[in-house]
């Protein structure tokens, strides 16, 4: 984690407590544009912490239904320039030639939080999309270890207040992928991308967030075959009924040791 210096900067505050003002400094997160090019066409610019380019534009594609599989990829990189906001994708002939429609809607699934613009493209999400598999439970104590977990790795939220985070685990419940980000969206894409490129996808199983579930995380968690998404915050209705119609788990917590499931109710075992 040695970049998490050279990824905040210190600013000087003015900290006002009961009429009595201080000056105090903060550290706050770095934000940059990261542009990623498919076939030397521009396709999407997202603000995010820098770091891990290569693994966040893998897990975007897989997220976008641009790439189904590391194979799709000619080649993976920095630009010829070696800037690193800038990352260029070749995909092979092949997978180029059955996503065209994609290619053509550059950033049609944006990366903000703004949310989704009109019915047909949620019609677009869910032709991507698969339903979660049955089969696989844990124990709901298991899932609260998972949530401090999250807590632990999260170095850019100690010092700055400012980041998210995601927290893959596997069906063991061993940690398989974290990432941290000024962007919900894109923490969650350098999660996916590590596995995702290291082809341990089918190995995955929990997921843990630090921001809110919407309808885009749990698109790209379902393009990733997660089945259980866990979050600190409510999930937003659309996240809800597209996580009910592909038969997976969303959860948040509540107060002390609660945890609220939305639904996949069966996926977590109680004593």
């Amino acid at each position: 984690m040695n970049d998490i210096g050279k990824n905040t900067a210190s600013y000087q505050v003015m900290r006002c407590e009961k009429g009595v003002c201080r000056t105090s400094s903060h550290e706050l997160i770095g934000e940059e544009p990261l542009l990623i090019r498919i076939d030397d066409k521009p396709y999407s610019v997202v603000m995010r912490t820098p770091g891990e380019e290569l693994f966040h534009a893998a897990g975007f594609c897989l997220g976008e239904g641009i790439a189904n599989s590391p194979d799709d990829f000619n080649a993976i990189g920095y630009c010829k320039d070696l800037d690193p906001n800038v990352i260029d994708i070749r995909l092979k002939p092949e997978r180029r030639e059955k996503i065209p429609d994609l290619l053509e809607r550059r950033g049609f699934v944006s990366q903000t939080s703004c949310g989704i613009c009109g019915k047909e493209m949620v019609k677009d999400l869910y032709q991507i999309l698969t339903p979660a598999e049955h089969g696989f439970k844990v124990d709901v104590n298991a899932i609260f270890n998972c949530i401090g977990k999250l807590e632990e790795n999260q170095q850019y939220y100690q010092r700055t207040r400012g980041s998210h985070a995601a927290l893959i685990f596997d069906r063991e419940l061993q940690m398989m992928s974290f990432a941290e980000d000024v962007g919900r969206h894109n923490a969650l894409d350098k999660a996916i991308g590590k596995i995702f490129m290291n082809r341990k996808l089918p190995e995955a199983a929990i997921l843990v967030l630090s921001s809110r579930i919407s309808y885009e995380l749990v698109q790209k968690a379902a393009r990733a075959h997660l089945p259980i998404m866990i979050s600190k915050s409510r999930p937003t209705a659309l996240a809800a009924d597209m996580g009910q119609a592909l038969n997976m788990t969303l959860a948040c917590t509540g107060k002390d040791a609660e945890l609220i499931l939305v639904c996949g109710k069966d996926r977590i075992v109680f004593d």
